[in-house]
């Protein structure tokens, strides 16, 4: 038997055109898929355009060819020529499942893609129809330069579909990792674990946050520290993350005080201009 040829669906749908969802419309874009953004109000419309098209022209500049299209409209309705659509909003459980049903209903024949990085794709595969066209596909920021797409496996997901989905994060350029779904995953588990054991360490003033970085990044080779990560992911994201594995997994996830004091504060790391760094 012929092995199967890397390549990403002709069409795909993005619901929510903010900076996961841009990054992953401007991932398939590149990998040459027409790519339709579904945003809620004209100025959603707006900053989404202007997000994709300026993460599109520093790729250009970098003599990236970007072969395919994105268009960002609010018409659900053309999510029905897509063979996979992904979802990309905030991880509220009550709302990705909210899209998800609107989802299964404007495209019922699409398989469905859920990026989140941390909730139960079984839970919410539970707002569904056809529970089995949902897998999650967990991208990582900045999407377009990253490497790495966690493709989560839910009770009922149709195995024909994690082929599926392994061979389109190929034809991205990307590596797929499959995991079964479990609270964090693999990628958000264990990262969330270092993050919060660096954030303790800045607790207890073991060392500033610079030096608990360049302990990981010198010493075991990673390429950004636990506390500089947190801050490209976001404060307020890594303790949404800690606050649920902490109620799935018991306390060992409690996230610091410090965390909390800090995203109570407005610092959100990297998108608020202060976190463990001034950016």
């Amino acid at each position: 038997m012929s092995e199967q040829i890397a390549q990403v669906p002709d069409t795909v749908g993005v619901y929510g055109g903010g900076r996961m969802g841009a990054g992953i419309a401007h991932a398939f874009a590149v990998a040459g898929a027409r790519v339709i953004v579904i945003e809620n109000t004209d100025d959603t419309v707006a900053a989404a355009e202007e997000r994709i098209d300026a993460s599109i022209e520093k790729s250009k500049s970098k003599g990236i060819v970007v072969s395919g299209t994105v268009e960002v409209v609010r018409d659900p309705t053309l999510l029905d020529q897509a063979l996979l659509v992904v979802e990309a909003v905030p991880e509220i459980v009550e709302l990705k499942q909210e899209v998800l049903a609107g989802i299964a209903k404007y495209a019922p024949a699409a398989a469905i893609g859920t990026n989140t990085s941390a909730l139960s794709i079984d839970e919410l595969a539970a707002a569904l129809p056809r529970p089995q066209a949902l897998i999650g596909m967990h991208f990582f920021n900045p999407v377009p330069v990253s490497d790495l797409v966690e493709v989560v496996v839910g009770t009922h997901t149709a195995p024909p579909l994690v082929d599926a989905a392994k061979n389109w994060v190929a034809g991205l350029g990307k590596t797929a990792i499959t995991v079964r779904d479990s609270p964090g995953f693999a990628s958000s588990r264990l990262g969330v674990a270092l993050a919060l054991e660096a954030i303790r360490m800045v607790e207890d003033e073991v060392a500033e946050p610079a030096d608990i970085d360049r302990a990981m990044t010198l010493g075991y080779r990673h390429p950004a520290g636990p506390l500089k990560t947190t801050d490209i992911v976001g404060l307020d994201v890594r303790l949404g993350i800690a606050e649920h594995l902490e109620r799935e997994l018991g306390p060992r996830f409690a996230p610091p005080q410090l965390l909390k004091d800090k995203v109570a504060a407005g610092q959100l790391g990297r998108k608020s201009g202060q976190g463990f760094y001034t950016w």
